[in-house]
């Protein structure tokens, strides 16, 4: 099962149209695909799941084993004041370590409304998912000026289909 995390806690979020978009296609190429939103986080889990309190948070416990469990892992990376956002970092600071996402396979995709798309975001996030032992994909798709190439649900831009096929293609041997 290839578990999707949308990396934002913003409702309604961008983010998580691309998520869905992302487990259609993975759907249409035969894969068993789950999505963890971040919207769905405990609004205390920084009190209630981190540090001292790591494991005792049932609510936050859910999320944190659909990743931990999953055997390949897609993060879909927005672009927040040139990195990814804060909460994506304390949700990775919650999973069990070092076993969390030790030797688990990791893909990204980088979304964002400017021309970036996201390329800061995934850097600063490849290099700490190194640190945890995981094994990032090196293709990782740059989805700028995302609210112009989404309608109706689905990538309207052809070359980001095409990122996007090939990222999935080669995640599935990863």
């Amino acid at each position: 099962m290839i578990t999707i995390v949308v990396g934002t806690n913003r409702k309604n979020s961008v983010s998580r149209k691309v998520a869905e978009y992302y487990s259609s296609l993975l759907s249409a190429k035969s894969e068993e695909s789950q999505i963890v939103d971040l919207v769905d986080l405990p609004a205390d889990f920084t009190t209630t799941a981190l540090y001292e309190n790591n494991g005792t948070n049932e609510a936050f416990n859910g999320l944190r084993k659909k990743v931990q469990a999953a055997d390949k892992l897609v993060f879909i990376v927005p672009e927040y004041n040139g990195s990814f956002p804060g909460v994506l970092k304390a949700f990775i600071d919650g999973l069990k370590y070092p076993e969390g996402v030790k030797d688990k396979m990791a893909a990204m995709v980088g979304i964002s409304s400017g021309v970036q798309g996201g390329v800061f975001a995934m850097s600063h996030l490849t290099d700490i998912f190194n640190y945890l032992g995981m094994n990032v994909l090196a293709i990782k798709p740059k989805l700028a000026a995302i609210e112009r190439n989404f309608e109706g649900g689905k990538i309207t831009n052809d070359l980001y289909n095409q990122l996007l096929n090939g990222q999935i293609d080669r995640l599935i041997k990863f």
